[in-house]
Order: C-alpha cells, then structure tokens, then sequence
C-alpha cells in the first residue's frame, strides 16, 4: 500500500478490437485523461488488428500524452485472452478496468483508487449508468450491492459487479488464477474464483461509468450460443463448490428462460426486474 498523501500509481487496462467505432473509443479515452486522479499509465490491448480509423484516434493519443502503452495481437482471441494478458502487462499493482466505448465520471479514479489503496479490500466497482449506444437517452441505473458481505450473498445469484466499473488489485487477480475464457462471464467467474481465494469486494453506491448498453447487448443475451455458455459457466462455478446443486439448477432454470424469450419481452424482463435495487431483494 502506498502512503496516504503520495500520488496513488495505477493502470488503466483497455481491451480494444477492430468492431470498436472510434469516436466511441476517443470520448473514452478523453474521459479519463479528464479525471481528477490521473493515471500513471493506460495500457490498450489490440485484440487482432484494427481498422485505420482506431489506429489515427491511438496515435492522436499516444502524442497527446506519454501514459498510453500499447500492445498489439495479430489475431482477435477473445475477451479472456486479452484480459489475462493485460492484467499480467499491466506495470502498477492497482489496476482500473474499462472498456472502450464507456465514459468514466471525473471523480471515478479519485474515489475508487483511493478507496482500494487506503482499506482492506481487493475489488471496488460501482453502479452504472444505462445509456442508449449514441449516449443520448438515459436508460437506467444498474445498481449492485455495497458491502462485502451483501456481495458474498449476492454473487449466488447474480453477478454483483459491474465490470467495466472495477478497480483491482493484480496480484490478488493473479492468486485466483487471472482471467481465463468463460464465454459472457469471464469476469462473474473471475469474482467468483477471488471470492473462494479470500478477497474482499466493495461497491460504491453512486454511479461512476456512463454505459453504452442499447438493445444490441440484451439482444446478445439470447439464443442456443448464449445459453450453452451459461451451462459452461454454471456448472463450473458449481465444481468450485461456490453453489450446491439445488442452487445449480435454479440458476440454469432461470437464466435459460430468460436467454430463450423474445428480445422484447427479455428487454422488458430486464429493465423491470433484473435493474430494480438489489436490497429491495435482500
């Protein structure tokens, strides 16, 4: 832990691939180089190689300011491949997840950074803020619980971090086994080895991420792909011993109906049921 007062060092971990549009990238990286806490540096995982529009907003960057790290794959492996690797490359031992077409607020880095280098816990995230995927309408707010205790209870059910809201700390990412390839959950799985590993999660109630989250993404969660994935991730948070069988086949239940309705009625279902306050269920 670095000493209170000292300017707090980390790293802000982007995986980038070539369906990203690049005004979306540019505003995201604007957003954080606009934070009150800035970075020491921010590392952009190419997964396969860009278009020519990505690479002129990247160089834009790079000579805008001496932060940015890039580190280039020929080939698109996927989200778990690309996150390992970033978490492993990544310089500082805290760490700030972000994806490439989301906005931070300006305090994000401040509360979160400093939240995790000054208490005893591994893991701080936060609420989000829905919007549609031109950020011009405000969807919702996805809140998640807040103490470590509530998440514990909750990550039974549900994933109870938002990814592209958290702040870790890598070698406890690294004793859990890093990322691994989970299909749609690698990061849930992620949470979920740390848990049995010990570690200590924290979610701020107030929301620090504006989220692209239009029809395109409750679309993806839908049909036979999505629902084999869910199989995959469930039955091996089950081998861990994180759920029982009852619990198990609950889960599978569940989530298979609702990765089998229509879009519109899983567009429904999700901004009715899945995004009310999680304490109203508690």
């Amino acid at each position: 832990m670095q000493k209170k007062g000292d300017k707090v060092k980390f790293s802000v971990l982007i995986p980038v691939y070539y369906k990203e549009k690049p005004e979306y990238l540019s505003k995201s990286l604007t957003s954080i180089l606009n934070n009150t806490l800035k970075p020491s540096e921010i590392l952009l995982i190419e997964d396969g190689k860009l278009t020519r529009e990505l690479d002129v907003v990247i160089e834009k960057f790079k000579k805008r300011c001496n932060i940015i790290k890039i580190v280039k794959f020929d080939e698109n492996r996927g989200l778990g491949f690309a996150l390992a690797d970033g978490v492993k490359l990544c310089k500082y031992n805290l760490i700030a997840r972000m994806d490439s077409d989301d906005i931070c607020h300006s305090n994000r880095f401040e509360k979160q950074i400093n939240y995790l280098n000054e208490n005893d816990v591994d893991i701080v995230g936060s609420s989000i803020i829905e919007y549609d995927n031109n950020m011009t309408q405000k969807l919702d707010i996805k809140n998640v619980p807040v103490t470590n205790e509530e998440i514990q209870n909750y990550i039974l059910k549900r994933n109870p971090l938002n990814h592209m809201s958290v702040c870790f700390k890598k070698n406890k990412v690294l004793d859990a086994g890093n990322y691994l390839p989970m299909d749609f959950f690698e990061d849930y799985y992620l949470w979920c080895r740390m848990l049995l590993n010990g570690a200590k999660f924290y979610n701020f109630e107030e929301p620090l991420m504006d989220v692209r989250a239009g029809l395109s993404m409750v679309n993806r969660r839908g049909g036979i792909h999505y629902i084999k994935c869910i199989y995959k991730f469930e039955i091996s948070i089950y081998k861990l011993g994180l759920i029982n069988k009852f619990e198990l086949i609950k889960n599978l239940i569940i989530r298979s109906l609702s990765a089998i309705i229509p879009n519109k009625l899983r567009l429904i279902l999700y901004k009715k049921k899945l995004r009310k306050r999680v304490m109203e269920n508690e």
